[in-house]
């Protein structure tokens, strides 16, 4: 096991936790945007208004996201498991 494959393993599995965080995060970050500037603009200081909207938006995604997340994961696992069998034998 050289350093360079160390390297790549982690950057690989960092990717990858990328790719599966991305979806529910940029629909909290959009839809948390948008209820802080309707916030702004009418001067409601609800905090309910601004996480219910937020936890929706979250599950949608991930619903949504949901097939592809699972594709990922399998591929990624599916590779660890195949790199981990060459490595040692």
């Amino acid at each position: 096991m050289t350093p360079e494959f160390v390297i790549t393993f982690g950057r690989e599995s960092m990717w990858v936790a990328f790719l599966l965080a991305a979806p529910p995060l940029i629909a909290a970050l959009v839809v948390g945007l948008v209820i802080s500037i309707f916030q702004a603009v009418t001067q409601i200081q609800e905090m309910t208004l601004a996480i219910i909207p937020k936890m929706l938006a979250v599950m949608i995604a991930l619903a949504v996201a949901f097939p592809w997340l699972l594709e990922t994961l399998t591929n990624y696992t599916t590779s660890v498991f195949n790199t981990v069998a060459n490595v040692t034998r």
